[in-house]
């Protein structure tokens, strides 16, 4: 088997070092050449035809993003973002423009900082060795969502929405009884899969979304707020005490796992958001597994759960014990998948009710709420 052909970018020429130094570890991988900035990254991207990119954001002459958008519409290449703790707004763009994952660069001492996440980086280069680039193209914003948004509203629940500006939230529905749930489980490629969901989901929407996207710290935040911007639904990164409400999209911050339990609200028993800094679950923390565990006996058969795309099997524990509660299942279809790994899990233990491409999403997750 031919070993995976990797072309490092950094403007530093210590990182390009150590990065090509940790890369070169695996008998799996091969460094074919390095890059300065994006300008030297598109030239020999284009010559030396690598089969993954890592590129680093902040870069003279050419900025890691403006080599991405170039890369992905001329010669499009799986691309690994190296980004800095303090880059989540335009780490989170790059998924738009097209890129697989990302790694976040230490700001400590780098040759010791970097040995740290050695792991990582080796592991997401042969994922995303593996990705069929015609699954990354650029991601068009969000100027029609709401159009679509409201005729799967239509068409699936026969209601009537008014005319609303994209980035005006109509106010959730009052929380009766039968209160459903969607619990969305993604990693590897999460950030632009939910892009392609979340924003479909029309502003009257009945029923809470709880989110778990694999990702450090700060990264989550960043998320949410650019998915609101994009959605007529509600999004925002989750905190200890949340009344889990309808028509809001709770993302589980990085780091922490996120359950749902009930306690006492003014003398009526509510469903509340709980953070916790429980052991990792399969090597992460958020875990969805973790939160469709507390969903289950909570929510039963109002609740559903959806696993994207994603690197291993998250998940699938979670959504054996939720369709034993009752619960259904959407599983993202491989054709669609950056990493066919959590969907997968699901599928084969024949736990998926619906196998649906990430453009039906959305209108899966409407016709069953």
């Amino acid at each position: 088997m031919s070993r995976i052909r990797v072309l490092v970018v950094d403007d530093s020429a210590f990182m390009r070092k150590v990065t090509s130094d940790i890369l070169a570890s695996s008998p799996d991988i091969e460094v074919v050449g390095r890059a300065k900035n994006g300008l030297d990254a598109i030239e020999k991207t284009v010559r030396l035809k690598p089969d993954v990119v890592t590129m680093d954001i902040e870069m003279p002459v050419l900025d890691g993003l403006q080599a991405l958008g170039y890369i992905m519409s001329e010669c499009p290449t799986p691309v690994i973002m190296l980004s800095a703790a303090n880059s989540t707004d335009v780490t989170i763009t790059s998924f738009q423009y097209g890129a697989v994952d990302f790694i976040v660069k230490p700001s400590g001492e780098i040759s010791r900082d970097m040995v740290n996440i050695k792991e990582e980086l080796i592991k997401k280069v042969k994922a995303a060795a593996s990705v069929g680039v015609q699954k990354l193209g650029f991601i068009e914003d969000a100027d029609k969502k709401e159009t679509v948004g409201k005729k799967l509203l239509f068409d699936f629940l026969d209601s009537s929405i008014e005319e609303t500006d994209k980035k005006q939230k109509a106010e959730p529905p009052r929380k009766t009884k039968s209160q459903k749930v969607i619990v969305i489980g993604s990693s590897t490629g999460g950030p632009r899969a939910l892009q392609q969901v979340i924003p479909l989901l029309p502003s009257r929407f009945d029923a809470a979304v709880l989110v778990v996207q694999h990702m450090p710290p700060g990264f989550t935040k960043s998320l949410a707020e650019r998915l609101n911007s994009q959605s007529m639904v509600k999004v925002r990164e989750a905190e200890d005490g949340d009344i889990v409400e309808p028509g809001t999209v709770f993302i589980a911050p990085g780091d922490f796992h996120m359950i749902v339990k009930q306690q006492k609200k003014n003398g009526e028993l509510k469903e509340v958001i709980a953070l916790t800094k429980g052991e990792r679950v399969q090597g992460v923390r958020p875990s969805v597994d973790v939160l469709l565990n507390s969903v289950a006996p909570i929510y039963g058969d109002k609740a559903v759960g959806v696993i994207l795309t994603g690197m291993g099997s998250d998940g699938s524990e979670g959504i054996k014990n939720l369709k034993s509660a009752g619960g259904r299942v959407i599983a993202e279809d491989e054709s669609t998948c950056v990493v066919y790994g959590m969907p997968k899990s699901v599928i084969e233990r024949k736990l998926a009710d619906y196998i649906l491409p990430i453009n039906k999403i959305a209108e899966g997750i409407v016709q069953m709420a």
